[in-house]
């Protein structure tokens, strides 16, 4: 059996074949920080096989709660152990890698309880990992290119935070992505969507076999579709980089996906490359 390792590599080696050759527009999302044996962030962007990178997760915030940023085995941040990686990010974005903080995930604590409540945590996000200031920024004087809604629980609410970090680019661009689930429209980012304020939109078309690869790709393309019918610059196929990556499925074999998927999906106007769980 081919090892997770080996997997990615041939997914890689078929996406750079058949994405880069596409457009200049067009490229790979990854996203990384949560499994200690994946390698370095500078690493991870010195490989040169992605344009953006989401760092995840920012798991707990929002409804009175201590934000707290959740690096698995990278490092510790309730012990400021995580200023480190200060470095590692301005490396990926001097090789013109964009890097958003990615806040949610499938197994973080976090809610918003209103609109005033989004405010706070869009002035928490900018002071102390975009363009703010802050005495206690958790990745040191890095300033992040912007924010990934990758919100799997609670709704409401998201739409205002959208709007109150947009508010920020009047002083330094905040690109705002979001990673919905392919069911449409998603439970929880219907409306932050709606918005068309968001940059990038990565949809997981895995661990949902309604519109997901199962067998062949009928479902996942007539999902696609009507994906890139939402307000947004860019939409993303968003894939599991290893059959391991995705419990409830979703992996589809390279060559499938470059004889099955990339031809019909590249002839979106919208479309913007391929986003990967995870490095």
């Amino acid at each position: 059996m081919a090892t997770h390792k080996q997997l990615s590599f041939l997914l890689f080696s078929l996406l750079f074949i058949t994405l880069c050759k596409s457009s200049q527009a067009v490229g790979i999302a990854i996203y990384w920080g949560q499994s200690g044996d994946e390698g370095s962030l500078a690493d991870t962007c010195a490989t040169k096989n992605y344009q953006y990178v989401n760092i995840a997760f920012l798991s707990s915030f929002g409804n009175g709660q201590t934000p707290v940023l959740n690096l698995a085995g990278h490092c510790n941040p309730s012990a400021n152990g995580c200023t480190s990686q200060s470095t590692d990010i301005k490396a990926c974005q001097a090789r013109g890698i964009k890097v958003l903080l990615s806040i949610g995930g499938g197994a973080g604590s976090y809610s918003l309880s209103s609109a005033d409540d989004a405010k706070q945590i869009a002035n928490y996000l900018w002071n102390n990992f975009l363009g703010g200031q802050s005495n206690s920024r958790p990745l040191s004087d890095a300033v992040l290119d912007g924010i990934d809604f990758d919100i799997e629980a609670s709704s409401g609410y998201w739409d205002e935070l959208a709007r109150s970090l947009n508010g920020f680019s009047q002083q330094k661009k905040v690109y705002l992505a979001a990673a919905p689930q392919c069911p449409f429209p998603d439970a929880h980012l219907d409306a932050a969507i709606k918005t068309g304020l968001f940059d990038y939109v990565w949809v997981q078309f895995y661990n949902n076999p309604s519109c997901q690869y199962v067998d062949n790709a009928n479902n996942l393309l007539s999902a696609w579709k009507t994906w890139t019918t939402v307000q947004a610059k860019q939409v993303f196929l968003g894939l599991p980089a290893a059959a391991a990556a995705a419990p409830s499925g979703g992996f589809i074999p390279a060559d499938v996906l470059k004889s099955q998927v990339l031809p019909t999906i590249k002839s979106s106007p919208k479309y913007g490359g391929v986003m990967l769980w995870s490095k």
